[in-house]
């Protein structure tokens, strides 16, 4: 089966500032031909350390950033070079949630005018008051929700109102770049879960850029380790974690505290087929 989302030997370079006239500007390389093949309904994991190009690869994958060479191409057509008008397709089949719900959400918006919002930019059909009331409904928040402001919530509650957001146009794929990390380790669990439970109700491809592997191990069928813009191991998620292959994974999994039967308050299914 053709994979629903792909990335092909993607380079991402950066020019970075001169330090003075007589000396070039600089390079920086985040991405160094990286591959990945994300089938439907997979629950993939990307790993690494900061800096290591998790963040650039998701924001290739959902069309937020262009490859300096490579391709990606969702549903087997690449998206790379297209304008913006004719990414539609994939703006309502791919979506984000990003690290800090705070900085993606609109302040001066309410939770009402955010989370429609995809809905009238993408010229959704169907009526957008019922669908915003079932987004609501479906994270968790109460429809009063849709009046008030950003501000007036807690860090788990604007991640929903984030999730939410993104669910609008009903995207296949979800790609969530470091969703908890934010938040308070009393909230993380809820969160997760929350992800969790509507990737299998919705049956959604989740691609789950972490730098926690223990939170990647109990959530993804597959993972990927990222070391300096390259994929150093992929493979099954215990097949990696039990059997790592390269040195660099070897060290990250050397400094996870081992947790006991899961992450504490996280319920984790077998991902939808």
């Amino acid at each position: 089966m053709s994979p629903i989302l792909e990335a092909v030997d993607l380079v991402r370079d950066y020019r970075l500032p001169r330090r003075s006239f007589r000396h070039p500007p600089g390079v920086r390389h985040a991405l160094r031909g990286v591959s990945l093949a994300i089938g439907a309904g997979e629950r993939v994991g990307v790993v690494g350390e900061s800096g290591s190009g998790k963040t650039t690869l998701g924001r290739l994958l959902v069309g937020l950033d262009y490859p300096t060479a490579g391709d990606v191409r969702f549903e087997g057509e690449s998206i790379v070079g297209r304008r913006e008008r004719e990414l539609r397709h994939l703006r309502r089949g791919v979506q984000m949630v990003f690290q800090d719900p705070m900085g993606s959400l609109d302040p001066r918006m309410t939770v009402g005018a955010i989370v429609a919002e995809p809905l009238a930019g993408l010229r959704a059909p169907g009526d957008h008051a019922a669908r915003l009331a079932a987004l609501l409904d479906a994270v968790g928040l109460p429809a009063g929700s849709a009046r008030r402001y950003p501000h007036q919530f807690s860090g788990g509650q604007r991640q929903r109102i984030a999730i939410a957001r993104a669910l609008a146009p009903s995207p296949r794929v979800l790609i969530a770049d470091e969703p908890v990390s934010a938040l308070d380790v009393s909230v993380r669990a809820q969160v997760l879960n929350l992800l969790l439970d509507l990737a299998d109700d919705l049956q959604l491809t989740v691609v789950f850029v972490s730098h926690d592997l223990s939170v990647v191990r109990f959530l993804c069928d597959r993972v990927a380790v990222l070391y300096q813009g390259e994929i150093v191991e992929q493979g099954l998620t215990a097949d990696v974690y039990e059997r790592p292959q390269h040195e660099y994974t070897r060290t990250l999994l050397a400094a996870v505290p081992t947790i006991e039967g899961g992450l504490p308050g996280v319920t984790v299914r077998p991902a939808s087929r």
